[in-house]
């Protein structure tokens, strides 16, 4: 397999008020380019410590960890995030939260009219063109979560980092979202790591889930190709076998063979 990221023998430890916590251990993991990459598991698994790790937010206490052939050792515009908070500054528009992303990036590579076309197509891109002059108090939660994608997809990442981006959106607009986040991968060829604690957006999405056993010292337990054909319609997989077949190999690790997950701090 393409090792565009990869992990070797990954272990993070916390220094905490109670002593070392071994939030993860042993972890490896290769991911290709344009890979789509869904990270599930029980609360307090490490989840969210991975992706933060793959981010360069924080460092492995061992192992080896790289993107593109290269140590990730700090955070970097080749790896954006996208956290369930959209982070977007109220003070701006929708166009303005995105450039303040770009002018970062391109500022000293590109013209201010090259930045605002870019600005531009990453509001196409997400479908939002037309709410470009608008702040954030004037639109929906999802829509705000695109901007969120837009403004990390104009940076031109060569991997997204999502970390449940959905979570907070009801059920409706979180379905929406998810079927037009399959459009704008598939539009951008970006590889995805997406953080998720629902196993049916994991398995409509990815193209192989990466399930963790429970912490403390948490590690990969199974990792499931989802070899379902693109694209995916959310209706018709409802009423497909294999897709059920993915589904319950999913549920089965999480609520047979880890169906105890400890209280942690991780």
């Amino acid at each position: 397999m393409d090792r565009f990221i990869a992990a070797e023998h990954l272990e993070m430890v916390f220094n905490t008020a109670r002593g070392p916590f071994h939030a993860l251990r042993d972890i490896n993991l290769a991911i290709a380019k344009g890979e789509f990459i869904s990270l599930i598991g029980h609360s307090g698994c490490g989840k969210s410590t991975l992706l933060n790790l793959i981010a360069g937010l924080i460092l492995p206490r061992s192992g080896v960890l790289l993107c593109d052939g290269r140590e990730i050792a700090a955070p970097g515009p080749d790896r954006a995030v996208v956290f369930q908070n959209h982070s977007l500054l109220p003070w701006l528009t929708c166009f303005d939260n995105i450039y303040l992303g770009v002018e970062r990036v391109f500022s000293s590579k590109e013209s201010r009219a090259q930045m605002r076309a870019r600005t531009q197509a990453a509001l196409e891109l997400v479908g939002l063109p037309h709410a470009a002059h608008k702040h954030p108090h004037e639109i929906s939660g999802g829509m705000k979560q695109r901007v969120g994608i837009g403004r990390a997809l104009a940076m031109e990442p060569k991997v997204l980092l999502m970390d449940e981006p959905f979570g907070a959106l009801d059920a409706l607009t979180r379905a929406k979202l998810q079927d037009e986040l399959q459009t704008i991968v598939t539009r951008s060829g970006a590889t995805v790591v997406m953080v998720t604690h629902d196993v049916d957006e994991a398995v409509l999405l990815s193209d192989r889930i990466v399930m963790l056993t429970n912490g403390p010292q948490a590690t990969i337990g199974e990792v499931l190709t989802v070899d379902l054909p693109r694209p995916r319609d959310r209706l018709a997989l409802s009423e497909d076998p294999h897709y059920a077949h993915l589904r319950a190999g999913v549920l089965e690790f999480l609520y047979r063979r880890q169906a105890h997950p400890q209280v942690t701090l991780a």
